[in-house]
C-alpha cells in the first residue's frame, strides 16, 4: 500500500483510539501548504472535534501524543485553529522510493472501485457530421474520467448514445439527397437547402457514394420512396466519420443507438415501471419558462412527475399524436443502462445541455433511487488562431474537424489542453501556445522533464557497465532538500489519483504533473549550479545509483500520469 494511504489509515486509527466509531469521512491528509511547517497536514481534529464535544486544538493535542509514537514521524505540531502538521523521517521517504521503482507504472493504482462496474456516457453528438473541435473537450474529458476509474479498480464501459431517430437526422437525410442529385450532375445552390439543413462540403462524398450505389434510381422519386434509404445511408457515413475522429484522439467506444433502444421496447418498459410507481399521468404541459413561444397551445400529453424527484417542472414523455418525445428516448436509454446492473453511471454533457441535468437525474432517481448517477457538464472551448477567435457552424459547414485539429497540433496537445482546467471553467485553446516549446506550455514542460530524465538514463547506461542501479543504490545518500522535495512530490501521486477519480476531475492529474515537472526541473537546475548534486558522478557509483533510482521513479510517475490523460510520454524531444 502506498505511504499516503498507510499514513491516512494511521491517523484514522489514532482517532478511533480516542473516539471509537467517530465519522472519518471528511478526514484528509495532504501536503502542508507551507513546507517549512511540515511535509503533511491533517484536518482530523478540525472535522471531528464537534462530534466529540472537544475544542479542535485539544483534540489535536491528544492526536499528536499518539501520532508521535510512529517512528517514521519525526515531528507533529498544531497549526492555526487545529490543523496538524507532520514531518516525515527521510528513511520512510527512501523506502517509498523503492516501492515506486518496482511498481512497474502502477504506483497510483488502488482498489477503491475493485469489483464494481461503471458506465461512462460521453460525446453523444448528433450523427449529422464529422466531430468538430468544439466536441473535443467532452470526448477527452469522458475518456480521461474512464481512465481514472479504471486506475482505481472499476470495470468501465465507455458508451456513445447515437440519436439516430431524431429530427436532425431528417434534415441530414434531405441534405444528403441534395448532394446525391449534385453527384448526378444537377447544379445546386443555397436555395436547395432549407434553414435547418446541412450545407457542409462533407456531405458531397456521401452524395457521390449514394450515386455509386444506387445510380439514378432514387432521382425524381417522391420523398417517401427515397428518404429512409438516404437517411440511414447518411447516418452510417457520419458514424464512420465520428469513429475515425475519435480514433484520432485515441478513443475507442461502444455505441448504443436510439433506434435500437426504441425498437427493443426500452421506452415502453421504462414507462410501464413509472406507471406502476404512479409517476406518470395525462396532463397539460406548461408553457416553457424563459422562452417566448407565440404559437404555444396547451395540449394533453403523458407527463412524468419529474418534480417529485427534484426537477422544476414535469416532463413530457409522449406527444398528443402518440410519438415519443426526445426526453422519452433518454429515459428508455437510461433504463437500459440500469438494467445492465452498473454500480455507477456517469454522463458527460456539454454546457449547452446544462438544462438536462435535473430532468435526467430525476428520471434515474425514479427508475432506481439507490443507483449513483453523476452528470458532469463541461464548459466551452474558445479557439484562437494567430490572435483571432474562430467561429464555427456545423449547418453552414464552417468548422474545423477533430482530424484537422490533431493533424495541426498533435493528439497529445489536444488531450492535455482539454483536461487542463476544471470542467466548469472555459478553456482558451491558442493554436500557437499549445505547440510552444517553453514553460508557458504545460505539456511541453512535463514532456521535457520526462525526456531530460531519459537523456540522463541513457548517459548513465553508457558510463556504468552495471546498470542495475536499484541493486547498487544507497538511497540514504539522498539527503539534499531538493532531492527530498522530489520524493515528497512523488509519493503524493496515489492520493492525487484517488481524489481525481473520486471527484471525476482529471485536471488534478494535469496540475500535479506540472508541479512534479517543476520540482524535477528545480533539482536539475540546482545540479548545474552545485556540482555535488549532479546526477552522474563516476567517482561515486552508489550516490549516482541512488540519484538514478530517483530519476527512474520520477519518469515512471510522469509516464503513469500522462497515460491516464491519454498522452504519450516522450523519451526524446525534437
Amino acid at each position: 500500500m502506498p505511504l499516503v494511504f498507510i499514513l491516512q489509515e494511521f491517523i484514522e486509527d489514532c482517532l478511533n483510539q480516542i473516539a471509537p466509531g467517530v465519522n472519518l469521512e471528511k478526514v484528509v491528509l495532504e501536503p502542508a501548504k507551507n513546507p517549512d511547517h511540515g511535509d503533511l497536514a491533517s484536518n482530523a481534529a478540525m472535522v471531528c472535534s464537534k462530534a466529540l464535544g472537544m475544542a479542535p486544538r485539544d483534540l489535536a493535542q491528544k492526536l499528536i501524543e499518539k501520532i508521535l509514537k510512529n517512528e517514521f514521524i519525526t515531528n507533529a505540531e498544531i497549526a492555526g485553529p487545529g490543523f496538524i502538521n507532520l514531518k516525515l523521517h527521510p528513511t520512510i521517504l527512501h523506502n517509498e522510493l523503492s516501492k515506486i521503482l518496482v511498481s512497474n507504472g502502477k504506483y497510483g493504482n488502488s482498489n477503491i472501485g475493485l469489483g464494481k462496474s461503471a458506465q461512462v456516457e460521453y460525446v453523444s453528438t448528433n450523427p449529422t457530421g464529422p466531430m468538430h473541435i468544439g466536441h473535443g473537450r467532452n470526448a477527452v474529458l469522458g475518456d480521461t474520467i474512464a481512465n481514472l476509474l479504471e486506475k482505481v479498480g472499476y470495470e468501465v464501459t465507455r458508451e456513445y448514445y447515437v440519436n439516430d431517430a431524431g429530427g436532425q437526422t431528417i434534415a441530414l437525410g434531405r441534405s444528403a439527397y441534395v448532394r446525391y442529385t449534385q453527384a448526378l450532375g444537377k447544379t445546386i445552390s443555397d436555395a436547395d437547402f432549407d434553414d435547418d439543413m446541412y450545407k457542409g462540403d462533407y456531405l458531397i462524398s456521401v452524395g457521390e457514394k449514394l450515386a455509386q450505389k444506387y445510380g439514378d434510381s432514387l432521382l425524381n422519386q417522391p420523398e417517401s420512396q427515397w428518404f429512409e434509404t438516404v437517411r440511414l445511408f447518411a447516418i452510417d457515413a457520419m458514424m464512420d466519420y465520428i469513429r475515425a475522429d475519435l480514433k484520432f484522439l485515441g478513443i475507442v467506444m461502444e455505441y448504443a443507438f436510439e433506434s435500437t433502444i426504441t425498437k427493443e421496447g426500452w421506452v415502453d418498459k421504462a414507462l410501464k415501471l413509472l406507471e406502476t410507481k404512479g409517476d406518470v399521468y395525462q396532463g397539460l404541459l406548461e408553457k416553457p419558462k424563459g422562452h417566448q413561444v407565440d404559437d404555444w397551445e396547451e395540449r394533453p400529453q403523458i407527463l412524468f412527475k419529474a418534480t417529485s424527484y427534484g426537477d422544476d417542472i414535469d416532463r413530457a414523455l409522449q406527444k398528443s399524436d402518440g410519438t415519443w418525445t426526445y426526453f422519452a428516448g433518454d429515459v428508455g436509454y437510461h433504463y437500459h443502462k440500469i438494467r445492465r446492473n452498473f454500480d455507477l453511471l456517469i454522463n458527460i454533457l456539454g454546457f449547452d445541455h446544462v438544462g438536462y441535468v435535473k430532468r435526467l437525474t430525476s428520471a434515474v432517481k425514479a427508475l432506481k433511487a439507490d443507483l449513483p448517477y453523476i452528470i458532469k457538464t463541461c464548459q466551452m472551448v474558445n479557439f484562437v488562431d494567430d490572435g483571432k477567435p474562430l467561429r464555427m457552424s456545423k449547418r453552414s459547414g464552417n468548422f474545423i474537424t477533430i482530424d484537422q485539429l490533431v493533424e495541426r497540433v498533435g493528439k497529445d496537445a489536444v488531450r492535455y489542453m482539454m483536461v487542463s482546467r476544471h470542467q466548469d471553467m472555459v478553456i482558451d485553446f491558442d493554436f500557437n501556445q499549445v505547440v510552444d516549446q517553453s514553460k508557458d506550455n504545460p505539456l511541453f514542460y512535463i514532456q521535457y522533464a520526462h525526456a531530460r530524465i531519459h537523456s540522463v538514463l541513457r548517459h548513465a547506461a553508457q558510463v556504468f557497465t552495471d546498470d542495475d542501479f536499484a541493486k547498487n543504490a544507497s538511497l540514504e545518500c539522498l539527503v539534499d532538500e531538493s532531492e527530498l522535495d522530489l520524493i515528497k512530490c512523488l509519493i503524493q501521486w496515489p492520493r492525487v489519483v484517488a481524489s481525481a477519480a473520486q471527484h471525476l476531475e482529471p485536471h488534478r492529474v494535469a496540475n500535479y504533473l506540472y508541479d512534479l515537472a517543476g520540482t524535477f526541473h528545480s533539482l536539475w537546475n540546482k545540479g548545474k549550479e552545485h556540482t555535488q548534486l549532479r546526477f552522474i558522478d563516476e567517482k561515486s557509483p552508489k550516490q549516482t545509483a541512488a540519484r538514478i533510482v530517483l530519476l527512474q521513479s520520477t519518469a515512471l510517475i510522469i509516464a503513469e500520469g500522462l497515460n491516464v490523460l491519454g498522452v504519450t510520454p516522450l523519451e526524446e524531444m525534437r
